[in-house]
This record gives structure tokens, C-alpha cells and sequence, in this order.
């Protein structure tokens, strides 16, 4: 063979095995890649699985916050109920302890020395201000003009006590602590010796602030302008039949008639009332007329007799004023001259909503028969008024709960600063400030700072706040109602 023919049988050879490289490597990058994407879809399939886990694990947990959730909201709730039951149990049936004897010192320092910012009413007998007494938030009135460390409302009541009743004023506190009714402010206790006295705090004031709409509080509705005629005279009943002695008000008054956080009404100032005995229905009163001009019993300003019909004049002219939210002088003139005239619904209170005119017709016709100048004109509270009333007042539960129910705005502590909603897990983060447990776990994972202040959170722990959750529950069952 030639030098070139095995040169070129060289070269060929060369280019053989270098062809046969190629396709082995290149079978060799097919594998791996086959293997990459092998690889890639096991990862992808893994992950798959793991999100799937996630997600289940997830929900499992909503699941178990919820339940814990739902269960701490029963608890919360079924205690509350005893707690109401209970209440409502001593205050029925269960042993009556006497009022609390207060020291003067007790007294200043829970005022904060009469704070004017703690003062919420100020009248003829004397100025009122909201404590807390022993944990318990409360109302102390102090009575005007001290003289000789006792005042002139108690020493009428004294006087009252001395001569009528022969018993002396620590006596009488007693009795009057003792007096329970669902609608009669609780006497917690009193300071004898500096004229103090202490009430049950009622956080949404007297009838008379809400009628008038002071502060901007909102308008009374007319179906619970119903129920506080009933409630308040159900209570005048409660007090005339009172034993040993019948209690006579003299003072009755929208601005005695106090309301709680759900207006319900109590009436208060019963330090004022006449103890009768009960075979008598009309008692002679020595120190003058006791009350307010236009609710005063015509009879008892001109012949001095005090008898439970004197109390029914002054309820009428509460009927009317819960009817028209106007000033009692010339009321019943004006109420009686438009049902005359038909023109009764013109001086109705228009933001009450739409009154029903037969009932309430009915309801003004009864305040005017209660106004009647001589006292055997009036009707009986007990068997003419109460049962009218009750059929009103159920007349206007069925209106009420048949009307369409609006919702409230809550309170701005209970929106969670994260969501702008109520929330339904309330809970103390590091920052100091009260979130939803669910919006502030969710920032926490994304986040290290507040976001209220933007400043790092020292932890990122988070403590139950049971107390805010037990408020905006009863806020939630009071809106649902």
C-alpha cells in the first residue's frame, strides 16, 4: 500500500471513533437529561404533596381554632348567664344584705376630691359623681348645704322619721337598701354622717337627658318609650304595695328615671318617698310639698295629703313627655288641645320613628287620665294602667321585632387595626396594641415591625385578650337581639 492510502485510512479510522464518542456522549446527555426531568417531576410531585399537607394541616387547624373558639364563646356566655341568673336570683329571692356604711375618706379619694371631670349630674338636692367603690363602678350623690355634718334632705327625712315613723335615719337607709326591684336603682350604700349617698352607676343617665337628646346621645324609639312606661309604672305598683309600709315617690320625674346600657329603665330619688301603713291610702305631711313643679298632685299642693294617686298624676306627666320629648308646663294642655283636633301626631317626637297612632292615641288619652285634678278621677295604677300598658308594650315588642334590624356600628376598640372589622380573636401583641389573632399571625410571618408604630417587635408573641372577646360578644348578642 501507498503512504497515502494508510494516511488516509489513519484519518478515517480517527474519525470513526470520534463519530462513535460523539453518539456515546451524546446518549449520555440524553440520559441525564431523561434523569433531570425525571428528578424534576418527583420534586414537583413531592411538593404537590407537600402543599397538599399544608393546606390540610391548615384547615385542620382553623378547624380546632374555630371549635376552641365557638367553646370559649359558650363558656364566656353560659358564664355570663349564671352570672345574670344568679343576679337576678338575690335580687328576687335571695337574702338582701344591708347598704355598705362608706367613710368620708372612701368617699373623697374614689371621687378623686369631686373631681368635676368624674361629675355627671348636679341638681336642687345635690351634685353626682362616678367612682369606683371596691371594684365596683358607682354613683355618689353628695347632698347640698352640710350643717352639722348632715344636710336638709336629711334631716327632713329626720324629721320625717322622728315624727311619723319613729324610727331614725340609719333605720330608713336600711329599709330603703333592702327595697329590690328590677326597675328601682339599687342604694349600694351612704356616708350618714357627710350626706352621701351610693348608687348603682347607670351608664346611659336619666330619662330626661335622652328625651332631650343631650351629649348627641341618640333618640329613644317609640316601641321602647312603651316599655319604660310600663317598666316605670310597674315599679310605682311594686312601691304603693310595699310591706310593712306603702312607699310613696313625690318625686317622680324623667330626670329620676335612670337608664342602663340597654335602656332599661330604673327609677331613682326613693329617698324622698313616704312610708304609709298599709291600712292607710292617705298620709298627712308636715314639712311641706315634696317634688318638682308640674308633676306635684294638685290635691297634695293644696291640702298637704300625700296618698299613691299623688304618684300617678306625676306619671302621667311622664307618659306625655316620653310621647313628645317637650317640657312638662302646659304639656297636658297641648296633648289634650291636638286629640281634640286630631292633631296629635304634629307634636309626637318625630325622632322616636313612626308612631302607631291607635296606640298611641290610647297611650296619651291614659296620661291624661292619670293627670285628672282630682285624685278619685284617676285610674287605679295597678288595675286600670298597668294592664293597658302591658298590652301596649307587647303591641310594640311585635312591631319592634318584625321590623328589619340595623346594625350598630362597633365600638372602635373592637375593630382590629389590620382588618377594619370586628374582631373574632382578640389578642395583645408585643407592641401593646390589640389585634385579630388571625391578621396579626399573617403579618408577623411577612413581617418584624408594629403596624400601628412601624417599630421592631421585641417578640412576636401574642396574650388572649378574653376580656375585650367578652365585651364584643355581648356587644354581638345585644345587636343580634
Amino acid at each position: 500500500m501507498s503512504e497515502g492510502y494508510m494516511q488516509w485510512l489513519k484519518v478515517r479510522t480517527l474519525m470513526l471513533l470520534g463519530s462513535k464518542r460523539r453518539l456515546e456522549e451524546a446518549d449520555k446527555l440524553k440520559e441525564i437529561k431523561l434523569k433531570e426531568e425525571e428528578a424534576r417531576e418527583l420534586a414537583r410531585k413531592e411538593k404537590e404533596k407537600y402543599e397538599a399537607a399544608k393546606r390540610e394541616a391548615e384547615y385542620a387547624r382553623e378547624c380546632a381554632e374555630k371549635e376552641a373558639l365557638q367553646r370559649k364563646e359558650a363558656e364566656i356566655k353560659a358564664l355570663h348567664d349564671v352570672k345574670e341568673k344568679e343576679k337576678l336570683e338575690n335580687a328576687l329571692v335571695g337574702p338582701v344584705q344591708s347598704y355598705q356604711e362608706f367613710t368620708w375618706e372612701e368617699i373623697v379619694s374614689a371621687t378623686s376630691s369631686f373631681s368635676e371631670n368624674l361629675q355627671i349630674g348636679k341638681g336642687a338636692h345635690g351634685t353626682v359623681y362616678r367612682c369606683n367603690l371596691h371594684h365596683t363602678t358607682a354613683a355618689v350623690k353628695v347632698l347640698h348645704s352640710k350643717e352639722g355634718h348632715r344636710t336638709k334632705e336629711f334631716q327632713q327625712e329626720v324629721r320625717i322619721t322622728k315624727t311619723v315613723f319613729k324610727i331614725d335615719l340609719k333605720g330608713t337607709l336600711d329599709v330603703l337598701s333592702k327595697i329590690r326591684h328590677p326597675h328601682l336603682l339599687l342604694l349600694l350604700g351612704a356616708c350618714s354622717d357627710h350626706g352621701c349617698l351610693v348608687y348603682e352607676y347607670m351608664e346611659n343617665g336619666s330619662l330626661e337627658e335622652r328625651l332631650l337628646q343631650k351629649y348627641n346621645t341618640a333618640p329613644i324609639p317609640w316601641f321602647e318609650r312603651y316599655r319604660i312606661a310600663w317598666e316605670v309604672a310597674s315599679t310605682l305598683v311594686f312601691l304603693h304595695n310595699s310591706k310593712p309600709k306603702s312607699i310613696i315617690h313625690r318625686d317622680l320625674k324623667p330626670a329620676n328615671i335612670l337608664l342602663d346600657h340597654n335602656l332599661v329603665s330604673k327609677i331613682g330619688d326613693v329617698g324622698l318617698s313616704t312610708m304609709l301603713n298599709l291600712d292607710s291610702s292617705i298620709c298627712n305631711i308636715n314639712t311641706g310639698p315634696v317634688g318638682t313643679l308640674c308633676y306635684i298632685d294638685p290635691e297634695y299642693q293644696r291640702t298637704g295629703l300625700v296618698s299613691p294617686k299623688s304618684d300617678v298624676y306625676a306619671f302621667g306627666m311622664v307618659v306625655l313627655q316620653l310621647l313628645t320629648a317637650k317640657p312638662a308646663i302646659a304639656l297636658a294642655h297641648l296633648v289634650e288641645t291636638a286629640i281634640q283636633d286630631d292633631q296629635l301626631m304634629k307634636i309626637l317626637d318625630p325622632m322616636a320613628g313612626q308612631w302607631p297612632m291607635k296606640e298611641t292615641k290610647e297611650l296619651a288619652l291614659l296620661g291624661l287620665s292619670c293627670l285628672e285634678l282630682r285624685r278619685r278621677d284617676r285610674p287605679d295604677l295597678k288595675d286600670e294602667v298597668l294592664p293597658a300598658l302591658e298590652r301596649l308594650k307587647d303591641a310594640a315588642d311585635r312591631s319592634r321585632d318584625s321590623a328589619p334590624k340595623v346594625q350598630l356600628a362597633p365600638p372602635n376598640h373592637f375593630v382590629c387595626p389590620i382588618l377594619k372589622d370586628v374582631m373574632h380573636d382578640p389578642c395583645v401583641a408585643a407592641d401593646g396594641y390589640t389585634y385579630d389573632r388571625r391578621a396579626i399571625e399573617k403579618w408577623v410571618e411577612e413581617n418584624d415591625n408594629s403596624p400601628m408604630t412601624n417599630l421592631a417587635l421585641p417578640n412576636k408573641n401574642l396574650i388572649p385578650n378574653y376580656t375585650l372577646l367578652s365585651a364584643i360578644m355581648e356587644w354581638k348578642s345585644q345587636s343580634n337581639q
